[in-house]
């Protein structure tokens, strides 16, 4: 009669049980912070496994033995400096050290370090059980730590074991770590792993380069300056244009150059018939005789500003001192222009001469030497890379005509450099000496931070 009132009831027990298990998960997966999993798992517990009193321990690294208290069943508010919470830390870290698996274990007061054993009826009851929060991935993040006055049954260890997976899951769900290290499925060890060889990395040897703006001109090109001081009235070719040796470039407007020579030549005439009617009257007058010196001095001196007058009407026509390319600006920019003396106007260069001029800016300058690498990309042929040498590099910064302090590197071309032209530009990349990676990546940042903290 007696086991036919009982056998009816167990099922619908067993059925309570699973339905509250799956509830609890349930709620687990909908929390949000870790806060929340806090106090879940210290009070809701109990609604599956009865039990007096819960706290959570969580170690504070992940990779750390000791345990510290971040919740406890019925206290709204947290104190790890109060007598039952230091000494349920230094319990659980002394059974972490005899017991390091995901086991849940039963502890006793014979099971208690013998240094804990005097306070054990003061901040325990007589049956503790220490529940691992074990995560899929084989980490303990943490454990639950019950008591209660009756002894601990199997079915319910069972039960703890599954929710532990359960809590372990979403506390690492939650949690920051997700964010920062597992979102790509990286073990601990993998992690470590990947920063060793990324530090590693930093102090592989690697050339040190920049980039600066680059130019092809002439080398050493002959130099067409005014010879004398006046106006330009024509310029009888066109630039980029090969032109012979003693060609005609550009001429002055000669009109008031003419008319000096003239004016001398008149001036040197009256000279000479007022020397010959000295010279004449000297045989018969003592008072000309006296004079015929001064005027022979007057000669020569209007002969000399004849002579002057006539070497600068010969400069009105300008003419190519060697055969080559002209080079200059463009014919309106200087016909009608007023020159001095000695300044540039034009350039013959050799076509077939060539070089690099680059324009290496200070904030990106390095340690340069002659004979160091260059790799030169043109505008004009973007897909290919011409290599070359440094030459020169001024030891001193100078204002280009963009208002960009640089430094002028001259580098020269290898084999091939007759395919390109005068005035074509690019960017040129300059290989200095060997530094470590750190020092390549990060030689900027530093030289930026580095007035800012006076080092």
């Amino acid at each position: 009669m007696v086991a036919t009132e009982v056998t009816p009831a167990s099922p619908p027990q067993r059925n309570t049980s699973f339905t509250m298990l799956l509830q609890l998960e349930g709620m687990v997966r909908a929390a949000r912070t870790q806060q929340e999993l806090q106090f879940f798992f210290v009070n809701e517990t109990r609604r599956l496994v009865p039990y007096r009193q819960a706290i959570l321990l969580i170690p504070p690294i992940p990779s750390s033995q000791s345990y510290e208290v971040r919740a406890a069943s019925s206290v709204p508010v947290m104190d790890r400096t109060v007598p039952l919470m230091q000494w349920t830390e230094r319990l659980i870290g002394e059974l972490r050290k005899t017991s390091t698996g995901p086991e849940i274990s039963h502890v006793t007061e014979e099971d208690c370090p013998e240094e804990l054993r005097p306070d054990w009826k003061e901040f325990t009851l007589e049956y503790g059980l220490w529940c691992p929060l074990k995560h899929p991935g084989g980490q303990i993040i943490g454990g639950l730590w019950l008591t209660r006055d009756e002894p601990w049954v199997d079915h319910e260890v069972t039960v703890l074991q599954r929710l532990g997976d359960a809590y372990a899951y979403a506390w690492r769900a939650v949690g920051p770590s997700n964010t920062r290290r597992w979102r790509w499925g990286l073990s601990r060890t993998m992690t470590w792993i990947l920063a060793v060889v990324m530090l590693s990395a930093l102090a592989i040897p690697v050339p040190m380069s920049t980039l600066a703006p680059a130019k092809i001109v002439a080398k050493e090109p002959s130099i067409v300056s005014a010879p004398i001081d006046g106006v330009i009235a024509e310029i009888f070719v066109l630039p980029n244009t090969m032109v012979s040796k003693g060609q005609v470039l550009f001429k002055y407007e000669d009109t008031t150059f003419r008319s000096e020579y003239e004016v001398a030549e008149r001036n040197l005439d009256v000279g000479m018939a007022q020397y010959r009617r000295a010279v004449q009257g000297s045989f018969v007058d003592a008072e000309q005789k006296s004079e015929v010196p001064l005027l022979k001095a007057e000669v020569e001196l209007r002969e000399t500003e004849r002579n002057y007058t006539h070497e600068r009407l010969a400069k009105v026509e300008v003419r190519a001192e060697q055969a080559g390319l002209l080079l200059y600006t463009d014919k309106s920019d200087w016909i009608g222009k007023p020159v001095v003396v000695g300044q540039r106007i034009m350039e013959l260069a050799n076509p077939q001469q060539l070089e690099v001029r680059i324009d290496l800016p200070v904030e990106d300058a390095i340690v340069l030497r002659e004979g160091a690498s260059v790799v030169l990309f043109l505008n004009a042929n973007p897909f290919s890379s011409v290599p070359a040498t440094v030459s020169h590099a001024s030891y001193h910064a100078e204002v280009l005509p963009n208002n960009m302090l640089a430094y002028r590197v001259t580098a020269q071309l290898g084999q091939g450099a007759s395919e390109f032209r005068i005035g074509w530009q690019g960017s040129a990349k300059i290989y200095g000496e060997t530094v470590t990676l750190f020092t390549y990546l990060f030689r900027r940042p530093i030289s930026a931070v580095r007035p800012w903290i006076g080092l």
